[in-house]
């Protein structure tokens, strides 16, 4: 049961039927005689006589302690039902096919992958058991546009960029972003990439992403970039020659030249620019609130580290090539 802040120690408090028919002055004396007793109670709990300073301490304590509860409840899962998209269950979203290192033979429900394990970390701290999160399929390029959405958050490495955030609203980062470069072994490219001789090359890369943003307003090459419906597209375009280097996020770029494109290579990464994923919320979302402070506890409980480290661990020293 919990009482609200300012009526756990109200000397008239459920007094009001049995005094309906008393006297003011009887009421005065009642009142005064529960607010001694208040006093005595709080008098008693002390271990020494309190100072108006001990008082005020014990008062602060008091107050950060009601309010930490109050914080607590909530975001507690009972309180945020009628946040979710369909109570009961948390639906999260994202792009099929689901690749590597954030989700796990294509299969975001598993747990496995950094995104999958996030995403479920996220939900336990929301009071949500495995089974009750509920996985949903959206493309990476509608999942920012404006509009209601059809889950409770996607997860999907989307970049938080102000434009996005005009039309949805997005979680605190649960990871810091640097862009990376991928070409064939043996192109000029992987020798020659001083800012001035990046410059000279055709890259190619997914439609609205910020790698795509990052080619333009960072290495701002010679040619237009050709821009692709969706990151399979993009491979192709490298694995056949009709482009020198793609760019992509690093742990996306080590998979794709480790595992995906025969004789590639993940030639360095970019400096930071700052960039981080958010978890995507339907704009005003109120939710997020709640998978903020969720994300808190992760980071101070060093879970998020932890998974990085299980799932990205190969990706979090790479050599650095500037644009």
């Amino acid at each position: 049961m919990s009482t609200k802040v300012g009526e756990r120690c109200d000397p008239l408090a459920g007094e009001g039927k049995r005094m309906r028919h008393k006297t003011l002055a009887a009421a005065a004396a009642v009142g005064l005689g529960l607010l001694t007793a208040c006093s005595s109670i709080s008098s008693s709990t002390a271990a020494a006589p309190a100072s108006s300073g001990d008082t005020s301490t014990a008062q602060a304590t008091s107050s950060a302690q009601a309010t930490s509860s109050a914080s607590a409840a909530s975001c507690s899962n009972a309180s945020i039902q009628s946040e979710l998209y369909a109570k009961g269950v948390l639906t999260v979203a994202t792009d099929t096919p689901a690749y590597p290192p954030w989700f796990i033979g294509n299969k975001p429900a598993n747990g496995q992958g950094y995104e999958s394990a996030v995403a479920f970390a996220v939900a336990k701290q929301l009071g949500f058991t495995p089974s009750q999160v509920k996985w949903v399929t959206e493309p990476f390029d509608s999942s920012y546009a404006p509009g209601p959405k059809k889950f409770d958050f996607d997860v999907n490495e989307i970049s938080v960029t102000p434009e996005r955030s005009t039309a949805v609203t997005f979680s605190d980062s649960y990871y810091d972003v640097q862009q990376a470069l991928v070409a064939l072994k043996g192109s000029p490219i992987t020798t020659k990439h001083d800012p001035a001789s990046l410059k000279t090359y055709v890259y190619g890369d997914q439609i609205g992403t910020t790698s795509l943003a990052f080619i333009n307003s960072q290495i701002q090459p010679t040619s237009t970039p050709k821009v692709y419906n969706d990151l399979n597209a993009v491979k192709q375009a490298l694995d056949t020659k009709q482009i020198a280097a793609l760019v992509a996020d690093t742990p996306t770029a080590q998979y794709i030249s480790s595992s995906q494109i025969p004789n590639s290579v993940m030639v360095g990464q970019f400096p930071s620019t700052g960039e981080h994923f958010g978890l995507l919320f339907a704009k005003g979302n109120p939710l997020v609130t709640c998978v903020n402070k969720a994300l808190a506890t992760l980071k101070a409980n060093g879970t998020i580290t932890s998974l990085q480290h299980k799932y990205l661990k190969d990706y979090l020293s790479v050599p650095t090539i500037k644009p």
